[in-house]
C-alpha cells in the first residue's frame, strides 16, 4: 500500500522538484538555486537568491494531504502564535500577487508556501534531556494559546484521534500492512490496538485534553540558538488531537531509548512552568506513546521512500511489539 505520491519512486521527485523551481519564479526568484533539503508528508526545498543572497523555504504539498483551506488554516495558526503567544514560526512570504498558498500549474498541480529562513539548529542529541524541557515548555505555550484562540471563519484542519489515526480512516494507512507483520505481531499488536481505543475512550475528548496541536513537535521540527527561545517549524501535521499526543510525538523513532523517563520527566517540566498537567492525564502518557508508536508501524509501511522508513524498516515492528508486551501487563515499556 502506498500513502502518498512522494513515495511512489520513479520520477515524481524530479517532477516535484520543476514544481518547486517553477515556484520559485513565480516568487520573482527565477535564478534561484532550489535544493532538495527533506521529503516526508511534503517535499521541502531550500532557495538561495543568487542576486540577493537571500534564503528562503519552500514547502511543496503532496497530494490529497491537505486541501487548501487547509493548509490557509495551518498558516493562520502560525501567525496568530507568532502575534499573540510570543512563539517563533516562520513568516510565510507571499506570491507577489498576494497568494499565501500558491497553486502550481502542472499535471497535476500542486500547492506550494514559501516561508522565511530561520536560524538555528536542533537541539543536540547529547543533549536529550535539557532539549525535552525546552520543547515541553514551548509545547505548553502552544496548548495554552489554542485553548482560548478563536479560529477564523472557514477555518478547517483534520482530527487525530483513534479513529483518523488506527481506525476507519486510518490516514497513513494501518498498522497490519506494516512491515514484518508476521503472525506473532500482528496478534499482539492487535491487543495492543484493542487496548489503546477502550483507554483513548475513557479518556475523552473534553475541550481540555483535546484541541488543536503540533502533532509532530519533535526535537528536530525545533531550532534553537544559543539560549534563546525556540523557533518551531513543520506544522504540515497540526490538527485537533490530544494535547498528550504532542509528548508522544516528541517521542518518535525514540521510544525505546533508555533515556525516555528522563525525557518525559524534562518535558514535564517545562510544561508545567507553563500550565498545569493534571495527575489522571498524567498516568495516560504511555497510552500516547503507544498510541504515536503503532501509528508509526503503518507509517513506515506507507512512506518506503522516505529515509527513515528504510532505515528502521520491520525492526520498527518488532520493537513495537516489544514495547507493547510491557505496555500490556503493566509494566512501563521503558
Amino acid at each position: 500500500m502506498q500513502a502518498h505520491d512522494l513515495s511512489a519512486g520513479g520520477d515524481v521527485l524530479v517532477r516535484v522538484h520543476e514544481t518547486a523551481r517553477t515556484a520559485a519564479r513565480l516568487h520573482g526568484l527565477p535564478r534561484a538555486e532550489v535544493t532538495l533539503i527533506n521529503v516526508s508528508e511534503n517535499a521541502t526545498f531550500r532557495v538561495d537568491d543568487p542576486q540577493t543572497g537571500a534564503r528562503s523555504i519552500l514547502r511543496v504539498h503532496r497530494l490529497g494531504y491537505h486541501p487548501t483551506a487547509a493548509i490557509a488554516s495551518e498558516l493562520a495558526w502560525l501567525e496568530a502564535l507568532r502575534e499573540e503567544a510570543g512563539v517563533r514560526t516562520p513568516r510565510v512570504i507571499p506570491a507577489p500577487d498576494g497568494s499565501r498558498v500558491l497553486t502550481v500549474p502542472g499535471e497535476p498541480p500542486r500547492d506550494c508556501v514559501m516561508f522565511e529562513f530561520l536560524p538555528g539548529t536542533e537541539p543536540p542529541e547529547d543533549r536529550l534531556v535539557d532539549g525535552f524541557e525546552r520543547l515541553g515548555a514551548v509545547t505548553a505555550r502552544m496548548h495554552r494559546h489554542a485553548r482560548t484562540w478563536r479560529r477564523p471563519a472557514g477555518f478547517t484542519r483534520f482530527h487525530w484521534d483513534y479513529d483518523a489515526a488506527l481506525g476507519s480512516e486510518s490516514r497513513w494507512g494501518h498498522w497490519r500492512d506494516g512491515l514484518g507483520m508476521e503472525p506473532e505481531a500482528l496478534a499482539v499488536l492487535d491487543r495492543l490496538d484493542k487496548e489503546l481505543r477502550e483507554r483513548l475512550h475513557r479518556f475523552g475528548r473534553g475541550s481540555g485534553r483535546y484541541g488543536l496541536i503540533h502533532a509532530d513537535l519533535r526535537l528536530a521540527n525545533l531550532l534553537v540558538t544559543g539560549d534563546g527561545p525556540p523557533s518551531v517549524i513543520d506544522f504540515d501535521d497540526c490538527g485537533l488531537g490530544w494535547y498528550l499526543y504532542d509528548l508522544a510525538a516528541a517521542l518518535s523513532f525514540i521510544e525505546h531509548h533508555p533515556q525516555v523517563p528522563e525525557m518525559i520527566e524534562a518535558w514535564l517540566r517545562g510544561y508545567r512552568t507553563v500550565t498545569a498537567l493534571p495527575a489522571e492525564e498524567e498516568a495516560e502518557i504511555w497510552t500516547f506513546v503507544m498510541f504515536r508508536r503503532l501509528l508509526l508501524v503503518a507509517w513506515i509501511g506507507t512512506h518506503t521512500g522516505v529515509d527513515i522508513a528504510a532505515e528502521l524498516g520491520a525492526g520498527y515492528t518488532l520493537g513495537s511489539c516489544e514495547l507493547a508486551e510491557r505496555y500490556l501487563t503493566g509494566r512501563p515499556p521503558a
